[in-house]
């Protein structure tokens, strides 16, 4: 049986419990709430993109939702999760995107992306191919899972220190080192030199 349906009031992490625990209706009353930020969030992710990306911020924000909600089994315990989590999902959505486009495209235009914002891996550089960016975060992953985690959340979900804090349970100070850390290591992979300290 559905779980009773939070006022229209409540919060997002209300909403994110009731739909977890079954409910349809707080899954559209949830969508409503989060339809402008997930926008913004994917907006920010295509502007990393090539111009003529054929995917648009409202495809992206539909797509990754529709797979969020094959997977809504409470695992969001805060916003801040959710949207960490939806992130993931953009990012897989794209780089899923890139490879159909490189076997369509073979020898063609790599899919780039921009760092031109506060969390870029360096102050200012080059493009980069999204497929070698995720090659080099798989290769991360397998040597710090916490730091993969942290560059996804920080990079592709434009959380804030102090949210990706929250998210991976870690002090503010451990989340702006490792973040470093990674950075600096990311740029070393994909052939740039370390980054200076910011």
């Amino acid at each position: 049986m559905p779980s009773e349906t939070p006022p229209r009031s409540q919060s997002v992490t209300e909403w994110l419990r009731a739909w977890g625990k079954g409910d349809n209706g707080a899954g559209s009353e949830l969508y409503d709430l989060v339809y402008r930020d997930l926008r913004r969030q994917a907006a920010r992710m295509l502007r990393r993109e090539r111009r003529e990306h054929t995917l648009q911020p409202t495809a992206l924000v539909h797509e990754a939702y529709l797979r969020l909600a094959e997977v809504r089994d409470g695992q969001w315990p805060s916003r801040a999760h959710f949207f960490a989590m939806a992130a993931r999902v953009m990012r897989h959505i794209l780089v899923d995107h890139a490879r159909r486009r490189a076997a369509f495209k073979r020898n063609g235009e790599l899919t780039r992306v921009p760092w031109t914002d506060d969390v870029a891996l360096a102050g200012s550089e080059p493009d980069l191919d999204v497929m070698a960016l995720e090659k080099a975060l798989q290769e991360l992953a397998l040597l710090d899972p916490d730091q993969t985690q942290i560059v996804e959340l920080r990079l592709f979900g434009g959380l804030s220190v102090e949210e990706t804090a929250e998210v991976t349970g870690v002090s503010t100070a451990t989340v702006k080192r490792e973040w470093r850390t990674a950075r600096a290591w990311l740029r070393r992979k994909l052939g740039g030199t370390e980054p200076a300290e910011s």
